[in-house]
């Protein structure tokens, strides 16, 4: 028994780290044999619901062993199974029981064994063992079969979780396939355009931040891509790992986000018939990032400056706070400055995150990366739509540069895939593609600036140049001040962020407005 325990021992050895049944089969068969007349050796599993027995491995004297496929016992077989694995095991009562052919195709006749697995979901397993042909098993070699119940279990339920993962990643394999073909993209990690050129600055603030664990605040108008960046900070963070949440605030109906962002336990309303994780929960160990922010009402704006403060939070109608730990990254189109000012934001709250803010630039303030984004949606549509591949022409960059771009990239990409398809595969039919707003476009005139066109190009001054003095115009009537309800910004109707990043790029400076010195 002490060589056996010996063997026993590198049974276990082997069970533990051996992932495949049909590898760890004729491993384990020729420790065994050494002290057990083993000839055969099967792992079968039985499903006692629809009468199915499948052999899964097996191991014999030739290293190979030939079992049946997968069958239904017949009635007597059947019986003598479910007996085994009510009672643990069988042994073969007399030389004429042909009950272990259901598991084998050549019965070699002498001494057979069923060794029962405790049940599980998906069926029960059985290990069957044959001795040499004209063998017997002596008492002490069935004390030792039995002994093998726990490392043929672990082994199988290894074997299973293999499968399992297996499946899993098949599954996900499928899906991630099929996303990228209905995204129109070949690969999974988000690519930014213009992170060399018209977002140059943008990437070196993601940069700086990434890292920490800071509130950011991103601001841009719609369709610049806030998400995009927001799942770059997550990426580079430490936090990379854990899920990336996000939530458009202004979607969710005021007497609902409280129950959306903190969760609420059973009970705690009408309609709470059992306890629900908020978003904060659910990003445990992530980034939750808040789309429009904006939009967020006052009485959830506390409780939001509660969690970034101390990282606690109570589900609506529970007792006790929950603590989490979650990246925050917020954005918003809203000034909040004269949101402040208004009373329609929390000042606290403004300054809690806006320690970091990051401004995107609009589409027509980085014309520079025109082309590579053309290029880039022109690809995504010929994938999208089954079209040959058609790249823009400098005439197209031409006219997508002309034009005002309101909904920014969002927009681009639309416009790109509407001239995909009205080019049909032969080329990019920007002009048509513009629809209503492409005559002016390609005259020049700005949707929703004037009607009147361009009749001229050299009569007229550069847009750089009529903007710049509207600017300083308005900075003159408002004393240089830009934020706040007297300020340039409100009064040209543009977000703060956004006229100062104009400004910087016009070089006007906005404190000779307040010296007198324009």
């Amino acid at each position: 028994m002490e060589t056996f325990n010996e063997i026993l021992l590198d049974v276990w050895r082997d069970a533990c780290r051996t992932i495949e049944l049909n590898e760890l089969m004729p491993v384990v068969r020729s420790h065994l044999s050494a002290s057990i007349p083993l000839g055969r050796i099967l792992i079968c599993r039985y499903d006692s619901g629809s009468g199915d027995l499948e052999t899964i491995a097996g191991a014999g004297e030739r290293g190979s062993a030939r079992f049946r496929p997968a069958r239904s016992p017949d009635r007597h077989e059947a019986a003598v199974i479910e007996k085994a694995i009510e009672e643990g095991e069988y042994r073969r009562r007399t030389e004429d029981d042909q009950v272990f052919t259901a598991f084998s195709e050549e019965d070699p006749g002498g001494d057979a064994f069923i060794l029962a697995l405790p049940e599980r979901d998906e069926g029960t397993y059985l290990i069957v063992l044959f001795a040499r042909s004209g063998v017997m098993f002596s008492d002490l070699h069935i004390a030792m079969i039995r002994r093998l119940r726990e490392p043929f279990g672990v082994a199988v339920e290894n074997d299973k979780r293999i499968t399992e993962l297996v499946r899993l990643r098949e599954a996900a394999a499928a899906d991630t396939s099929a996303l990228l073909k209905k995204l129109s993209r070949k690969e999974v990690g988000d690519r930014i355009i213009g992170a060399e050129e018209g977002l140059k600055t943008v990437m070196e603030r993601v940069a700086l931040v990434a890292a920490s664990d800071a509130p950011v605040l991103i601001y841009g108008e719609t369709g610049t891509g806030k998400e995009l960046i927001a799942r770059t900070i997550h990426t580079g963070s430490s936090c990379a790992d854990g899920p990336f949440i996000r939530v458009n605030c202004g979607a969710i109906p005021p007497e609902l986000i409280d129950s959306q962002l903190f969760g609420h336990e059973k009970g705690a309303f009408t309609h709470a018939v059992e306890t629900r994780k908020g978003w904060f929960e659910k990003a445990d160990g992530g980034t939750l990032f808040l789309d429009e922010v904006g939009e967020m009402p006052l009485d959830a704006q506390v409780r939001l400056l509660r969690v970034l403060q101390d990282g606690w939070l109570e589900r609506v109608g529970g007792k006790h706070p929950i603590r989490v730990s979650v990246r925050i990254v917020l954005a918003t189109h809203r000034d909040l400055v004269t949101m402040v000012a208004e009373g329609t934001f929390r000042e606290d709250l403004y300054y809690r995150i806006s320690a970091f803010p990051i401004f995107l630039p609009a589409l027509r303030d980085r014309l520079q990366d025109m082309r590579a984004l053309a290029a880039h949606f022109a690809e995504r549509s010929a994938i999208r739509f089954s079209l040959p591949p058609v790249m823009p022409t400098d005439k197209d960059i031409e006219l997508l540069c002309r034009y005002h771009w309101p909904g920014n990239i969002r927009e681009l990409g639309t416009v790109i895939d509407r001239a995909a398809l009205l080019g049909n595969g032969a080329s990019l039919n920007i002009a048509e593609a513009f629809g209503w707003a492409g005559d002016r476009a390609v005259n020049g005139t700005l949707p929703g600036k004037g009607e009147a066109a361009a009749a001229d190009a050299k009569t007229i001054a550069p847009l750089d140049d009529i903007i710049a003095a509207h600017i300083r115009a308005a900075l003159r009537r408002t004393g240089g001040r830009i934020d706040g309800p007297d300020g340039c910004a409100r009064l040209l109707a543009v977000n703060p962020h956004t006229l100062r990043a104009r400004m910087r790029k016009l070089e006007i400076d906005w404190r000779a407005f307040r010296t007198g010195r324009h």
